[in-house]
């Protein structure tokens, strides 16, 4: 990137003009409409720690651009898009209560194909360029589909495992070794009860370690091959499910009930979507210092999260104004401080001006964390469709009331 474009995105983001070039026209004009907006973020709300993340990023809006920002804390993603459908279905063309969502890619693809979403906006974002687009491409394709510029990244997921390696030594390390580990282990494991996302994404990754051809995962359900297909998925389950946590007649509701079985050592094996968040949960002081994270061999899944503006947002300048400080690097580097939330950032860190590489390096990133090049591969997400026929499927066969 050239340094006069670089400067000319931090002169924005401070507020101040760029020593030799004036801020683009078009973007000045995003930040006039959006000073005194106030931002109504639908963001899952489930976890203190990401909701605190929010609180923060919100005074830095406040005092860089005059942007209020109000998180709407959701259960689930699908409220939001909910009301969304219900404006669109009203009429209601403008003025809508949703500005922005954290989305996944299920809630995506059913937005963009009903046209509930804004316009392209991503790649118009004054930070879009510092986005590492070539070595991280889930952050222009989510669940296969396309973002198009209506969704922007603001951080990198992939599945790892955790376990107390004062009790468990040597962990299992693919879907059959867990298998017997489990059987070996009676109650020691779980997962969240699926629709929850990180339930339905363990489903996956087993879906995938155990199927013939993981390749179909990248199109769409066939009905007519599904039973076939998934036959092993369920084998799987059949043989695991007795000798889960509670013989599987309950489940955890989300990531941080499940993050509490093992701080409780309820279970000796838990996951999640975050890498760095045993080291941020152990550096609050609510796990045991001996937990690590591992990932499967053969490798786990990955995505990026997003934030999306719904087509009729009362405050669309705002919360692209929002959007864009996500990926700023001061704010990026603070989503991956193991302290904070342990993200995986989404920028190209090594192309970055020497004071942002700066702000990345001085991160410990803490024991729990694996580096960089033992995340091992990053599994490209199913088609969205594999998580609403699993889950339904699921659901008919397991599912439990809580």
């Amino acid at each position: 990137m050239k340094t006069g474009l670089l400067a000319t995105v931090a002169a924005l983001l401070l507020g101040t003009a760029a020593p030799a070039q004036s801020p683009d026209p078009s973007w000045q004009a995003v930040l006039d409409a959006a000073e005194g907006q106030t931002v109504y973020w639908h963001a899952w709300g489930g976890d203190p720690k990401i909701n605190a993340f929010i609180d923060w990023v919100g005074e830095q809006a406040m005092a860089r651009h005059g942007v209020t920002l109000e998180q709407v804390k959701l259960s689930d993603t699908s409220e939001a898009v909910a009301r969304v459908l219900g404006e669109q279905q009203a009429g209601r063309t403008t003025g809508g209560a949703v500005d922005l969502i954290w989305i996944n890619g299920e809630n995506f693809l059913a937005m963009k194909r009903q046209g509930l979403l804004s316009g392209p906006f991503a790649e118009a974002l004054p930070n879009w360029p510092l986005v590492d687009v070539a070595g991280k491409p889930a952050v222009v394709t989510d669940f296969t589909e396309p973002t198009e510029g209506r969704e922007s990244p603001w951080a990198m997921a992939q599945l790892v495992f955790e376990y107390d390696s004062a009790r468990l030594p040597e962990p299992p390390r693919d879907a059959a070794a867990l298998l017997d580990w489990i059987k070996a282990n009676p109650g020691r494991f779980t997962y969240p009860q699926p629709p929850d996302y990180l339930g339905a994404t363990f489903l996956k990754q087993v879906l995938h370690d155990t199927m013939a051809d993981p390749a179909l995962l990248q199109q769409p359900v066939d009905p007519e091959t599904y039973a076939e297909v998934t036959a092993p998925l369920w084998a799987w389950l059949d043989a695991a499910t007795p000798h889960l946590w509670r013989e599987g007649r309950a489940y955890p509701q989300n990531e941080p009930a499940l993050g509490q079985l093992l701080a409780d050592g309820e279970t000796l094996i838990s996951f999640a979507l975050n890498p760095g968040r045993a080291s941020a949960v152990i550096a609050a002081g609510e796990l045991p210092e001996t937990v690590r994270t591992f990932v499967f061999v053969g490798g786990t899944i990955g995505n990026a999260s997003f934030v999306a503006i719904p087509f009729n947002a009362a405050h669309e300048a705002g919360a692209k104004v929002v959007a864009n400080l996500l990926l700023d690097p001061e704010v990026q580097a603070r989503a991956q401080d193991p302290a904070v939330l342990g993200f995986q950032t989404v920028l190209d860190v090594a192309a970055l001006p020497e004071a942002d590489r700066a702000r990345f390096d001085a991160l410990e990133l803490g024991a729990a964390t694996l580096p960089p090049a033992e995340l091992g591969e990053a599994l490209l997400e199913p088609h969205a469709s594999w998580m609403e026929a699993v889950t339904e499927d699921w659901l008919r066969r397991y599912g439990v009331a809580q």
